[in-house]
């Protein structure tokens, strides 16, 4: 790329139509959204390295998720905030394509950790008595490691794509709350059908292979628990399964929906584009420490020695 191709800045809009007045709710809603992914992901992140009884494999793929999240939102959302709050949208280009490698990363990263997850409750529950030695921290660990990989793979497949892609039109504004591959098509000229194809197939693979193995996973858990359990234990398994679901499911739906509109061409209202794009990226960001962690025996029960610990200093 050369500096007569390449556009030095662009300017981040956010929603369109956003009028003036709700730019501060939108930045302070925004702001809260991010503390709240710090303190919820950043806790799990502490506990599991501090607390040895939750140094296991689940816990290490949770962690590893929350870390992943994490530097999403630090990587995605001060920059919109600062759009809304400052007025400041402008960013250099370069550090609009580092946004874009990193979402599509991580974005990929979490679909498989997702799966990862799932197929390790699928052992836990379905080979109890094997489950120590067919899972164990290492190959967890390994399965973490190859995960980075392949997201890796898939975020320098479509960063390659956009850098090759000619920008001569003057196009600058990206409506969006942060940039992503879709965003810097819209900002180049000429036919970008084959880097779109690309794309959208490479996106198809690593959202509809790991959504593959979780459904089979949880319905496989949930048909193992009501045959081999009574019913309440049944009703339990269903109760926490639905919960993962629910998360799964608003991460992957909105995401498939998104790419195959852009790669249909159909036509969203810009506003709704956005508003499903923050949605379905940090949403589950603050609801997967809480679904995955949070509500697990191990966390509860250090939660309880906690607080009984600080009740007998207050009484000491």
């Amino acid at each position: 790329m050369t500096n007569q191709s390449t556009p030095v800045e662009i300017f981040l809009v956010g929603f369109p139509s956003l009028p003036l007045r709700f730019h501060i709710p939108v930045s302070v809603v925004m702001f809260l959204v991010y503390i709240m992914s710090l303190f919820a992901n950043g806790t799990v992140i502490g506990l599991i390295i501090l607390k040895e009884s939750l140094h296991k494999p689940m816990y290490i793929a949770i962690a590893n998720l929350a870390a992943s999240d994490l530097l999403f939102d630090t990587i995605t959302l001060p920059k919109i905030i600062a759009r809304y709050w400052f007025n400041d949208g402008t960013m250099l280009f370069v550090a609009c394509l580092f946004q874009v490698f990193w979402v599509h990363n991580l974005g990929t990263l979490d679909a498989f950790l997702l799966m990862v997850m799932a197929m390790d409750r699928y052992l836990a529950i379905s080979r109890p008595l094997h489950y120590s030695s067919m899972i164990s921290n290492k190959h967890m660990a390994v399965a973490c490691i190859l995960c980075v990989f392949v997201s890796s793979i898939a975020g320098s497949i479509v960063i390659s794509l956009n850098v090759t892609l000619v920008f001569t039109c003057g196009r600058t504004r990206i409506n969006s709350c942060f940039c992503t591959s879709s965003n810097v098509h819209s900002l180049g000229c000429g036919d970008v059908t084959f880097s779109r194809l690309v794309v959208f197939s490479t996106a198809m693979i690593v959202l509809l292979l790991p959504l593959t193995f979780i459904i089979f996973s949880y319905i496989s858990i949930i048909r193992l628990m009501y045959s081999s359990t009574k019913l309440v234990k049944g009703q339990k398994a269903l109760y926490t399964c639905t919960t993962h679901l629910l998360v799964v499911s608003l991460y992957y739906i909105p995401r498939l929906f998104i790419y195959i509109t852009n790669q249909t061409q159909l036509i969203l209202d810009a506003d709704v584009n956005v508003l499903l794009l923050c949605l379905y990226t940090f949403l589950p960001h603050m609801a997967n420490p809480i679904i995955y962690c949070l509500r697990t025996k191990e966390i509860k029960q250090l939660f309880k020695n906690i607080l009984k610990r600080h009740k007998l200093i207050n009484k000491s």
